[in-house]
């Protein structure tokens, strides 16, 4: 349990007034600031956090929700993070039975690290899958040319809307919609004229991340992955499915190196939504 002073701490909604924050105590922690995520976390989704009376966070964290707004049908949990000085004192466990109890039968999802993974387990969270973390340079092959590419456009939005709801299992209007503004790059993938992919590359720290990444197949996740690449100078960093096992290799044997796993974890249902064999990476592991 928390020490008496830290239990006494209240509970609070951040805002973008607190991303600098946010981004001080991902440093704390030896993470990345990831200013560029955490704006769109607190905008996109909500932030839970406790001051420090010193100044600072105790902790934080985000829930990004999915499907109508007035009735969401799954919660993602990310960013979850105590200041080194207040870890392993029960800070973090009371910070996730509050995001539970406020969402009440909605069902969770996060992506856990091998540290907090006991934790989630012991709340109730259930492992339901992996991802495998890959970054670095890209080194073009050209086989993925097969299947054509281009820049998403805002006709494209109704479309990859339904696509994304087909894929996904639940409403993403409020993300989708974002992406334009967060990432630097959004492609489509066609065939015959018909839209059977997209991808977005988005700016963090020193990469760029692909994500989300939904395609009809693995050529087609593929070429996405590849036409990104062709437009920027940075490393590529991204989170694929394992059961993704080609599109791994794959994307290995062009420059991208093994990071960390991390497991995919569920909280009041046994199985995400949606249709896993086209669903190839997340925007981010923060928001499911």
């Amino acid at each position: 349990m928390p020490t008496p002073a830290l239990a006494a701490l209240p509970i609070r909604r951040l805002t973008l007034r607190d991303l600098t924050a946010c981004a001080d105590l991902s440093e704390d922690r030896g993470w990345p600031r990831e200013e560029h995520k955490w704006g769109f976390l607190l905008t996109a989704g909500r932030g839970y956090g406790i001051d420090n009376p010193d100044g600072g966070l105790v902790a934080a964290c985000t829930v990004t929700e999915y499907g109508p707004p007035e009735r969401p049908e799954l919660g993602a949990v990310g960013m979850v993070l105590v200041a080194e000085r207040h870890a392993r004192q029960g800070v973090g466990r009371r910070l996730m039975r509050h995001v539970i109890s406020i969402m009440g039968a909605i069902p969770l999802t996060l992506h856990a690290t091998s540290n907090g993974r006991p934790l989630y387990e012991e709340l109730g969270f259930k492992v339901t899958g992996r991802a495998e973390m890959l970054r670095g340079p890209f080194m073009p092959g050209g086989a993925e040319l097969a299947v054509a590419t281009r820049p998403a456009t805002a006709e494209d939005l109704t479309t990859l809307l339904r696509l994304d709801l087909e894929v996904f299992g639940a409403d993403r209007t409020h993300i989708i919609t974002r992406l334009p503004a967060f990432a630097d790059q959004v492609r489509v993938a066609e065939e015959d004229g018909r839209i059977i992919g997209y991808a977005a590359a988005w700016p963090n720290m020193h990469t760029h991340v692909v994500g989300p990444l939904i395609a009809r197949d693995t050529e087609t996740a593929k070429a996405l992955i590849a036409s990104l690449a062709a437009h920027t100078d940075r490393p590529l960093r991204t989170d694929i499915d394992v059961r993704h096992e080609e599109l791994l290799a794959w994307a290995k044997e062009r420059g991208l190196a093994s990071v960390a796993f991390n497991a995919v974890m569920t909280y009041g249902v046994a199985e995400l939504p949606g249709d896993c064999s086209r669903r190839f990476a997340p925007l981010t592991v923060a928001a499911g």
